[in-house]
């Protein structure tokens, strides 16, 4: 018996660094509901498939830098558009930038319901963050275009709320309010983001 017993060892860590190599199961989505003053937004945030920007985002949420933060710009109609909200570059609440990833990289794109970040130069995004309604493969990595070809990254989707999206890209905009190319696109009412939190 006390044979056997030592022949199954002897085989079991024979087995072990096979074991031991299988691949891990990928993190599965982190979901984050976002309590706005328009109504829930529920978001999966895809760790696995864009790590880096994946933990950025929920750095923010953890550390509760998106608690009344604004929905501030809204593009388009309530088909095709987006709106961005987040820390708009206020020194309490934004963290350092973080390394772009391409939607070459992780498999993702730009389409209903998707949250990219917002940027300047690649390698420039901390704290914004805008939500897509339609299909925009515009804003997607295009490594055969010339200039800024590096795209937006998106890290997430909207799984449930997708019509306080919608209502929020086609609430009122200021004629005058806003800059350069976002002149016009500055919501009249901005949307408080209440609170951020992941869900269990």
């Amino acid at each position: 018996m006390i044979g056997k017993l030592v022949l199954f060892l002897v085989a079991f860590v024979g087995l072990a660094p096979a074991i031991a190599q299988l691949p891990a199961t990928p993190p599965a989505d982190v979901r984050v509901a976002l309590d706005t003053e328009a109504g829930p937004i529920v978001v999966a945030v895809h760790v696995a498939k864009a790590p880096v920007t994946a933990a950025n985002f929920l750095r923010y949420v953890d550390q509760k830098r998106l608690d009344g933060t604004l929905f501030y710009r809204g593009v388009g109609t309530a088909d095709y558009g987006f709106v961005q909200g987040g820390a708009q570059n206020d020194p309490k609440r934004v963290l350092p930038p973080i390394k772009h990833e391409p939607t070459t990289e992780t498999g993702l794109t730009h389409d209903d319901g998707a949250l990219s970040m917002a940027r300047y130069a690649p390698g420039s995004a901390t704290g914004d963050f805008f939500i897509v309604l339609g299909k925009m493969p515009g804003m997607d990595a295009h490594p055969e275009a010339s200039g800024d070809n590096q795209g937006f990254a998106v890290f997430a989707h909207v799984v449930e709320g997708l019509d306080v999206v919608k209502a929020i890209v086609a609430a009122p905009k200021s004629p005058t309010a806003g800059e350069g190319v976002m002149k016009g696109q500055m919501l009249e009412r901005p949307v408080k983001i209440v609170t951020a939190r992941r869900l269990p």
